[in-house]
């Protein structure tokens, strides 16, 4: 165990499988007290935050449906009375259901946008409210916004709304020394997309075929790079966009 990020309290959101988790579990590896959030899989968050402790790591899991005002409260409400402040919100938890323009409804649009969209912005507001000293907001975006996926344009919306508040939140969070950066990763082979199917039609071998490093990524490509944007490594790092692709575009 290293200490890049030792004494800091890190809130993961979606954190109970895939990219979350491993984010977590890197979090923890590195010092840090992290609150796994979950919204239904508690046994898999319950599973993980076994795991990190075991390992020697400080985790606790708290539910949350991350575009529920009074759930994003009390999670950070938790959080504090826990472990006292938090300096690091990594902002994960999402939906993507890829369909094509004939079957946008509002049903679609809302559910997109109310987790992806707002629930990152409800996040953010409830984190400030316990980081006096400073600290670390990192939003998962994704290069949807770059290739532009076909039978995608609702979640393309939505990610590309997300870069655009990372971008307003790092100015108007700035005098309150709170960073804000967004990690852009390309297709991650996680449990997610592998339930929605994706890799199981041409999507995946055709994402892969024009990927310069000829493979999707796994989720332990996209965790060095939010422990450099929650570590003090990044101290002057804001606004800004890390793109992990192996290089598709």
């Amino acid at each position: 165990m290293s200490n890049r990020l030792e004494g800091k309290v890190a809130v993961v959101t979606g954190a109970s499988k895939g990219l979350g988790a491993a984010v977590a579990r890197g979090f923890a590896a590195e010092g840090a007290s992290v609150v796994v959030n979950y919204a239904a899989s508690e046994r898999a968050a319950e599973d993980l935050v076994a795991g990190i402790v075991s390992a020697g790591g400080k985790a606790m899991a708290v539910k949350a449906d991350m575009s529920d005002p009074a759930e994003v409260e009390a999670l950070f409400a938790a959080a504090n009375r826990a472990y006292g402040r938090v300096d690091v919100l990594v902002n994960n938890a999402g939906v993507y259901d890829f369909q094509p323009l004939e079957n946008l409804s509002i049903e679609l649009f809302r559910r997109h946008m109310e987790l992806n969209v707002f629930g990152y912005l409800l996040a953010v507001k409830e984190a400030v409210k316990y980081m006096p000293g400073g600290g670390s907001i990192v939003n998962m975006s994704s290069t949807v916004t770059i290739f532009g996926p076909e039978n995608a344009s609702v979640y393309t919306a939505s990610k590309g709304a997300i870069d655009g508040l990372t971008r307003a939140l790092s100015n108007e969070l700035a005098p309150r020394r709170i960073r804000v950066n967004a990690i852009k990763p390309g297709v991650v082979d996680t449990e997610g997309v592998q339930a929605g199917g994706f890799l199981q039609t041409d999507f995946g071998p055709r994402i892969t075929e024009q990927t310069p490093l000829k493979r999707l990524g796994v989720a332990d490509d996209i965790t060095p790079a939010a422990i450099f944007l929650a570590s003090d490594e990044s101290n002057w790092t804001t606004g800004e966009f890390f793109i992990f692709a192996g290089g598709h575009r």
